[in-house]
């Protein structure tokens, strides 16, 4: 997500512009600020309201994940008038179902849950949202929409578009090109609408064709065996995207070992690392797609607001969005340095 987005929730028409997709809220609920002389109550950095907020996750068995709650942690800490009830943290569905309830019956003001797995914790969040306890549905939505009073989230299928377009214009040239993919868990629908993402893209030029794709398991061991099977089974081709960059790091490891200069890589998340590398240039990795965990800090902020029953500075409608879809930027050698704060360990 562009800058312009990241650092809070004032969406004003640049964050609009650079790709956010909001979508208001269309329910019968009472409105949640009333509107004066100068138009609706909208948030600030200023002191408001005591608010606290619940936050359930998933465990921190992954550096984008270990971002997310860092996000969290640091955003609300921002706030004087925010308390954040953090919990542990389970992928077992069961466990994390509990520590959800747990925070109901502290009776929290607004709950910001990601679930291991949206359709298995779609019900405590209809428990919470008939409980009174409005809830923001972070990254991995629920199935049912009435569980959630806001959802915010990164974009899967734009990740393999905005890949598969990057790739595209630098192959744009040459003729009969050939791309190889080294995707996510299969399993994963976040992986399959990546996938698609890229393929769908890819479909814009003509002269690239994608030769193989292999799946890993988002760990660097995986990345690295994954990697070192692609390169023996593909003696030649001119670009690669790597889904995730924590991967990534094997994966670069396997083409170090191999020898191989020969094609672009494009990686995928943001992390650190990766944009160390772009930064340097002193390897095949020359950009990675944004899958920015600062959603986490926005999902604060969205907490923050509703429970303050406040809009959102630069929109006109009295309450918060009820969907905020991030926008999956390109990071290259050309604008690094912009998002390098941004990068997670």
């Amino acid at each position: 997500m562009p800058e312009t987005s990241r650092r809070g929730l004032l969406f004003g028409t640049a964050a609009v512009s650079a790709g956010v997709l909001l979508t208001a809220c269309t329910s019968n609920e009472p409105k949640e600020a009333a509107a004066t002389d100068s138009g609706p109550v909208a948030s600030d950095d200023k002191p408001g309201k005591a608010v606290t907020i619940g936050f359930a996750g998933p465990q921190a068995d992954h550096g984008w994940l270990n971002a997310i709650n860092d996000q969290a942690k640091s955003r609300a800490k921002k706030y004087s008038d925010v308390t954040l009830d953090i919990t542990e943290g389970s992928n077992d569905i069961a466990a994390q179902i509990g520590q959800v309830e747990t925070l109901i019956n502290k009776k929290v003001d607004v709950l910001v849950i990601l679930p291991a797995d949206g359709k298995a914790l779609t019900q405590v969040g209809l428990k919470a949202m008939r409980a009174g306890i409005p809830v923001i549905n972070l990254d991995r939505i629920f199935s049912n929409p009435q569980a959630f009073r806001a959802y915010i989230g990164g974009d899967n299928y734009g990740m393999g578009v905005s890949a598969g377009n990057y790739i595209g214009q630098k192959l744009k040239g040459k003729k009969d090109a050939k791309v190889i993919e080294l995707a996510g868990i299969d399993g994963l629908e976040l992986t399959q609408q990546r996938s698609k993402g890229f393929d769908d893209a890819l479909k814009n030029y003509p002269n690239i064709k994608k030769v193989a794709r292999q799946a890993a398991d988002f760990t660097v061991e995986s990345g690295q065996a994954k990697m070192a099977q692609l390169l023996q089974a593909q003696s030649s081709f001119d670009a690669l995207w790597n889904h995730d960059d924590d991967q990534g790091v094997g994966a670069l490891r396997a083409i170090q070992q191999a020898g191989r200069d020969d094609f672009l890589m494009v990686g995928g998340a943001g992390a650190k690392a990766a944009m160390d590398a772009i930064k340097a240039d002193n390897s095949v990795l020359k950009a990675t797609v944004l899958y920015p965990p600062t959603m986490a800090a926005s999902a604060i902020d969205l907490a923050r607001t509703l429970g303050q029953s406040k809009g959102i500075s630069g929109l006109a409608e009295l309450e918060i969005p009820a969907q905020v879809t991030l926008y999956s930027a390109v990071v290259d050698k050309d604008n690094v340095d912009q998002y390098l704060p941004t990068g997670f360990r």
